[in-house]
């Protein structure tokens, strides 16, 4: 491999993240190319990288199932047959919250092509990464208040975080790179969302429409775990309970229900493209960027089947603003200084942050 700045993320992928070393056996498993989600060519820049680390890997092509309903037979057998499985597939992400995977331990990877992976996106120290998303929960678990604002209105407040089991994985899977912190538990917050541009599935399984358009923003009040109503132009607000509706039937599911939220933590993480041109692949890779907040909803399990995102969000957390206008600040995290003076590379990706989240012409999330 020539580029070194690709092949420092994909060493970061395999050695760091995957934990991999000499003689050890990988799966690969991807999507069919005709799926467009996955670039073709990242599947052989990792397999080049983890042959010649002399590391004994394998490919394997899978079907991609939009809903997600089970694994190909005979998989599950063959990723415990080896020492690491990495997911370059939509159906690592289907099974990111399944309790099935905790002996597997598979990777899923959410940097979709070469230049995600050659980027600060892909390079900067996994470990470093993991601790900050430690940081930012042992931060959030303690607070006695949180309260959350961004520039189109949102305003929802609710207590320090309740876990369901401190220092518990809130995933079973190990996710590349790392760009999220767990998932905060509704219960507790209440207020107002401010939604704009497009409501959008969560990548648990995929439908037909995966986005409904907005065309002023739309307001979502909620309390604790419930969604109450919406307001805003009529014709989004009709939309809203509509597809909210059609979603929950689709699944035999209470539509109405909020399951938690969380923010990016990595501000390496770019989206070039418009969201709208793409939801499936925006949902799927620009969320772990610091300037997106986004709730589990339509559903009373994480992820939920539809997504709410919020655009340059404010996180006070016990008065301070950690996150500030889509800013996050690291050294407001305990410990948070140390990590980026122990990982210059983590540094870096703060000190010039991707500003790229798949706004529309408005700089707005927007549906056209």
């Amino acid at each position: 491999m020539r580029d070194p700045l690709l092949r420092a993320g994909a060493e970061n992928l395999l050695l760091r993240c995957g934990g991999l070393a000499r003689g050890d056996s990988l799966l690969v498993l991807c999507e069919d190319s005709g799926q467009a989600y996955y670039d073709d060519d990242l599947t052989q820049t990792v397999v080049e990288c983890a042959r010649s680390l002399e590391i004994d890997t394998s490919v394997r092509t899978i079907p991609f199932d939009p809903l997600g309903t089970h694994l190909p037979d005979g998989l599950v057998e063959a990723m415990r047959s080896v020492d690491r499985t990495l997911f370059l597939s939509r159906t690592g992400d289907q099974i990111r919250f399944d309790g099935g995977m905790a002996d597997v331990n598979p990777i899923m990877s959410y940097a979709l092509d070469r230049d995600m992976l050659a980027s600060g996106f892909g390079r900067a120290n996994y470990t470093g990464f993991v601790a900050l998303k430690n940081a930012v929960n042992d931060l959030l678990a303690n607070a006695a208040h949180i309260r959350v604002t961004c520039p189109l209105g949102t305003d929802f407040v609710g207590p320090g975080a309740a876990f369901p089991q401190r220092g518990a994985s809130d995933v079973s899977i190990a996710r590349f790179p790392m760009s999220v912190f767990a998932p905060v538990p509704a219960q507790g917050f209440s207020g107002v969302l401010m939604q704009g541009g497009f409501l959008v599935g969560t990548g648990s399984k995929f439908y037909e429409p995966y986005g409904c358009d907005l065309r002023e923003p739309l307001a979502v009040h909620f309390a604790e775990n419930r969604l109450t109503g919406f307001s805003g132009h009529p014709m989004d607000v009709h939309c809203a309970q509509m597809h909210y509706e059609k979603v929950g039937q689709m699944f035999d599911l209470d539509p109405m229900t909020m399951h938690s939220w969380h923010a990016g933590i990595h501000p390496g993480c770019a989206y070039t493209a418009p969201a709208y041109e793409n939801y499936e692949r925006w949902s799927g890779s620009a969320f772990g960027n610091p300037r997106l907040l986004h709730f589990h909803t339509c559903g009373h399990y994480a992820p939920g089947e539809i997504s709410l995102n919020v655009l340059d969000p404010t996180i006070e957390i016990d008065g301070v603003a950690v996150w500030d206008a889509g800013v996050l600040r690291p050294d407001l995290l305990p410990g948070g200084a140390e990590i980026l003076q122990q990982y210059p590379c983590i540094k870096a990706v703060f000190d010039a942050p991707e500003q790229a989240v798949g706004q529309g012409r408005n700089g707005q999330l927007s549906a056209s």
